[in-house]
């Protein structure tokens, strides 16, 4: 991670998701902005948070540690959103970990001037609630989907969404065959169960794998697979 002392950047990013209209706007706020590069740690479970971080640019990945050692996956997130709303408002620490999936850009805004100046202020704390809200939804999701979903049904939710349709789209159109064991322990299945299913989705035409990538070749198939459960 690494500070950007780039003022015009930042106040392009405040003003792009209308973050000042949250607080006091006679009052300058000490804002940060932090750049975090592809598969970059940016909060690791456990640690102590000092600062609310928005999300203006990238994506992030959201998972849980379980009793095995391994992580399972919560969800995805893209801007904008919200990453401590939770420690700050029950003053625990951080209860999952988030990594960088591409390079990211984030504006902290440190607890201790929050707790001090804004924990009053009914339009900062109903951004807070409406965010909350639905990271209690996609999380109720992603439980019902590791605990009850087929390893088939986890792995279409999964690419549909991390792989995107639209070739402008910098998230990337395909996934790296290097990930597979990866996203086997995110998934909760083995490397092993997951090769099967893939292999599976190549003969029915629904994926198409390669020795370096996995490409979407029928969206429509895939979408009946995943019952319209994404990670975000």
């Amino acid at each position: 991670m690494k500070f950007i002392q780039d003022l015009k950047l930042l106040e392009s990013k405040l003003q792009e998701y209308h973050i000042e209209e949250m607080f006091d706007q006679e009052k300058q706020l000490p804002f940060t902005l932090q750049q975090y590069g592809k598969d970059e740690i940016v909060l690791f479970e456990g640690m102590e948070m000092e600062s609310l971080l928005f999300l203006v640019e990238g994506k992030l990945k959201i998972t849980s540690s379980v009793e095995t050692g391994k992580s399972l996956l919560l969800r995805f997130v893209q801007p904008f959103s919200i990453i401590g709303d939770i420690e700050l408002i029950r003053n625990v620490p951080v209860q999952s970990q988030v990594k960088a999936v591409n390079e990211c850009l984030l504006i902290g805004l440190h607890f201790d001037y929050i707790k001090q100046h804004e924990m009053n202020n009914p339009k900062f704390l109903h951004t807070l609630l409406q965010h909350v809200s639905y990271k209690l939804q996609t999380c109720t999701t992603a439980s019902r989907v590791n605990l009850l979903a087929s390893v088939e049904n986890k792995f279409a939710s999964y690419l549909m969404s991390t792989i995107s349709s639209d070739p402008g789209n910098i998230f990337g159109m395909e996934l790296e065959t290097s990930n597979i064991r990866e996203i086997a322990d995110l998934l909760g299945t083995t490397y092993r169960h997951l090769n099967r299913v893939i292999h599976s989705l190549s003969e029915k035409k629904i994926i198409e794998r390669d020795k370096n990538s996995i490409r979407i070749l029928n969206w429509k198939n895939l979408e009946e697979i995943s019952n319209g459960i994404r990670y975000n």
